[in-house]
């Protein structure tokens, strides 16, 4: 029986060994299918597992950063967004 792990720190099945189900691409993410404890189905993404490659940012960064410059960049985008989707609310709204 193959077993998995959820290396995700915040997930409430961090540090688990799990049963192992299936690995598959659901809604453009791919998915770890899990028996828990309880024998109840899961599923979590790869990334959140010890099935996942390790991520090359992440190795060399060893520990030194909390964001990817991508992860950033796409920050920026999202609060530009939100700022301009504001501003049109703000001037509709004027007399």
């Amino acid at each position: 029986m193959q077993r998995v792990r959820v290396t995700h720190p915040f997930h409430p099945l961090f540090g688990r060994d799990l049963e192992f189900v299936k690995h598959r691409r659901s809604w453009r993410l791919d998915r770890v299918y899990f028996f828990d404890e309880s024998g109840q189905l899961g599923c979590v993404p790869t990334e959140w597992t010890d099935l996942a490659d390790v991520d090359v940012f992440v190795a060399a960064a060893a520990g030194r950063s909390a964001f990817r410059t991508s992860d950033l960049l796409e920050l920026v985008d999202r609060l530009e967004r939100l700022r301009q989707a504001g501003l049109a609310g703000v001037q509709r709204n004027m007399p």
